[in-house]
């Protein structure tokens, strides 16, 4: 395989070129938000707990710091080259086009599954309100009409975003305070309070073992923070507004994931936590304040739309960056007037087909198979770009480039570490019987991705001229 010369990074920029910028600094850190505060927490929460218990603090806090370090690899090369090809982009420049590639498939067929998680969920979340209605009617529902906002326009799209991720976050908030309160005023007797962390097998029931397991499902909470990157294209401001988006979001998501969790483990002792419910829904009818359980369900449904329309804005430029490369069929790379690539969007709802079959087959296992399946190529990209970071510090020290103006702190110990920690979770997947489908799935995918690429190669050069003149 002949390797093909990157050029300038603008020559990028420029293929990718229609999308309107219509994103203002606080959608952007809405989006964020919108999309790692979502089903991750509200439900998969309670599945990290089963396998981890109290531990899953620590879970928790192993992810933050993963988060963290990702966000600020992520956020200096986004400062420097804003595109919605992002980390795709970022690969195929500084490592290689089959990196690019690879990175971008994976990444896309990632969050297309996870957009099958989210319905899975909100199925799940029906049934407390209407427990005999099948949950496809549901799925097919909500997902025609967050399909219908995305096909509007990138400002509909931001509008509904920071709507939803408001009210998630002001719930966010009063179950801080409720949680906070309860504990507070419970007394010795009632088996509420911090010695639950202890009283059930211990602080670690499971092991560190168990806690390593946790940190794999609490990746797929914090999954979504990244789309700050992608939608740095459509950002009025972008330096700006990916500096700003960076700092509020990974404080308000460390904040919430661990303030919550550590208020759920108090109220609900760990062995009750867990299952496939959401344990907000829990925690609020253990509270016994009145309809409390029926209005955090609204929130965790919310949050799973949220994160669902977060999830199809993602895929759907993912996949119009994949076309304006000449990896994906020129048709995907076409927009709307309103700046929407619509066939791109059509593309990327068969994580809702997938989610609708496996929902109709088995109701119980959709959301677990679903999420084992979607976390590879979330975790992949994830490497990759502490992977792609080292690459772009190293290019910009040989070509003597201009000072960057965000900078990520403790280059590179920082990226190798964060490197070697999201290989290490990949690893892992293989020794655990939840996710041992996981990597197998995975590596699977890839060696048929770098078929296809090597097949594809010969015509990609007239294919990406042809994209380039869209």
């Amino acid at each position: 395989m002949v390797p093909r010369k990157s050029g300038a990074f603008d020559s990028i920029v420029e293929r990718e070129q229609g999308l309107r910028q219509g994103l203002s600094a606080g959608q952007m850190t809405m989006i964020a938000i919108g999309g790692a505060v979502g089903t991750g927490l509200f439900l998969g929460s309670g599945f990290a707990i089963g396998f981890a218990g109290p531990g899953v603090l620590v879970s928790y806090a192993i992810g933050a710091l993963i988060a963290l370090l990702l966000m600020g690899a992520l956020a200096e090369m986004t400062v420097a080259h804003p595109t919605s090809g992002s980390f795709g982009a970022y690969a195929e420049h500084y490592i290689g086009p089959l990196a690019g590639f690879v990175v971008r498939y994976a990444y896309w067929s990632a969050y297309v599954l996870a957009v099958g998680t989210e319905v899975a969920a909100i199925a799940i979340y029906m049934k407390f309100w209407l427990p005999h209605v099948p949950g496809l009617y549901w799925i097919v529902g909500f997902s025609a009409a967050l399909i219908a906002v995305n096909a509007m326009s990138v400002k509909a799209y931001g509008t509904i975003e920071y709507l939803f991720s408001s009210l998630k976050i002001a719930a966010i908030v009063a179950f801080i305070v409720l949680g906070a309160w309860f504990v507070w005023r419970a007394p010795a007797s009632s088996g509420v309070g911090i010695a639950n962390y202890t009283s059930h097998g211990g602080l670690l029931p499971k092991g560190w073992w168990g806690v390593w397991v946790g940190t794999i499902v609490s990746l797929f909470s914090y999954l979504g923070v990244e789309t700050i990157a992608v939608a740095a294209a459509e950002a009025k401001d972008p330096a700006r507004a990916v500096t700003r988006a960076f700092r509020a979001t990974v404080l308000r998501l460390v904040l919430f994931y661990l303030l919550t969790l550590a208020l759920m483990l108090a109220i609900v002792p760990w062995t009750e936590a867990g299952g496939n419910e959401s344990p907000f829904v829990k925690v609020m009818a253990e509270t016994g304040v009145p309809y409390a359980a029926g209005a955090i369900n609204f929130i965790v449904l919310v949050a799973a739309l949220s994160a669902m329309n977060s999830q199809l804005y993602i895929t759907t430029r993912m996949m119009f960056s994949l076309s304006r490369a000449g990896y994906a069929p020129a048709l995907f790379g076409r927009l709307t007037p309103n700046g929407v690539p619509t066939a791109a969007l059509s593309l990327s709802t068969i994580g809702i087909a997938v989610a609708a079959v496996l929902n109709a087959l088995w109701p119980q296992a959709a959301f677990t198979l679903m999420m084992s399946i979607a976390m590879f190529g979330a975790m992949f990209t994830w490497l990759m770009i502490f992977v792609t970071q080292i690459f772009f510090r190293v290019r910009r020290a040989r070509d003597a480039s201009a000072p960057l103006e965000f900078r990520m702190w403790g280059f590179p110990f920082t990226s190798v570490l964060g490197a070697l920690l999201m290989l290490g979770i990949l690893v892992g997947t293989v020794f655990t019987r939840e996710f041992r489908m996981t990597l197998a799935y995975g590596l699977a995918f890839l060696a048929v991705l770098v078929v296809v690429y090597a097949l594809w190669y010969r015509r990609m050069q007239p294919a990406t001229r042809a994209q380039e003149s869209l």
